[in-house]
């Protein structure tokens, strides 16, 4: 149950009871309708006066709501750290080992904006690592930019070793030429600044999220700054998938 269904059963419930008592106090709609109403039922009054109290002062749906949704956090919370806990086992066969906190695990879903009202961008809704370097910087690409706009274009999975890339397009006219005769999809659509803040992420894995009707709704998405081969296999994509799909049946609430 989402927080509006919630809330509005607690209102119409309260509303409900709320008009059946005022009615009654005025006789709305008449005094004959009320008599008949009660006749031999004495007890509804006191019903509907107690279900006003509970609805209003406790609003049980709620709070019910309220206490699933921590219980319910806390176990997706456990998903993703055990999610990630295993990603970091993975990536301790790189050699050399990367660095405290380079691995990161993203959270992104789609988002309609005043600018893309209609298709909407990927908002980053959260991010896991073992530090807070590198920073994490900012970045809501549209479909097909980026790794991560190219498995919503793509709507599939998605892994791309920028290793060779970062190497070779070490200015902007090399990074121009590079487009103008591979095409803007082989630089993910990225511009060149773009393409510089985030070069030093050589390693990007990213997995769909879907909806209960099978539509692209965000993306859960891996970085590192090296270690491609060893990252790039079926257990890795496999536990970014089943997280995926935990996220999806919640529908994002819980991340």
């Amino acid at each position: 149950m989402s927080r509006l269904t919630a809330k509005t059963a607690d209102k119409t419930i309260l509303l409900s009871a709320t008009l059946f008592l005022a009615g009654k106090a005025y006789n709305v709609p008449s005094k004959i309708f009320w008599d008949d109403v009660l006749n031999g039922r004495p007890y509804l009054l006191l019903t509907f006066l107690v279900v006003a109290g509970i609805f209003g002062a406790f609003t049980p749906f709620e709070s019910w709501r309220r206490r699933s949704f921590v219980d319910r956090n806390v176990m997706m919370r456990r998903r993703v750290l055990s999610t990630f806990g295993r990603l970091l086992e993975i990536s301790a066969e790189i050699d050399p080992h990367l660095d405290t906190g380079d691995l990161a695990l993203h959270v992104w879903r789609r988002r309609r904006t005043l600018r893309h009202p209609v298709h909407g961008v990927l908002k980053r809704l959260s991010s896991y690592r073992m530090s807070s370097y590198p920073a994490t910087r900012a970045f809501s690409p549209t479909r097909g930019v980026g790794a991560v706009g190219l498995c919503w274009q793509l709507d599939r999975e998605v892994s791309i070793d920028v290793k060779a890339l970062v190497e070779s397009l070490d200015s902007e006219a090399k990074f121009d030429d590079h487009v103008d005769r591979h095409g803007a999809e082989t630089v993910m659509n990225l511009t060149w600044d773009e393409f510089k803040d985030f070069n030093h992420r050589t390693a990007l894995f990213v997995t769909p999220i879907r909806s209960g009707r099978n539509k692209f709704v965000g993306c859960v998405s891996v970085d590192s700054s090296g270690g491609y081969s060893v990252l790039n296999e079926r257990e890795l994509f496999e536990e970014m998938t089943n997280l995926g799909m935990a996220i999806g049946r919640e529908d994002f609430e819980c991340t």
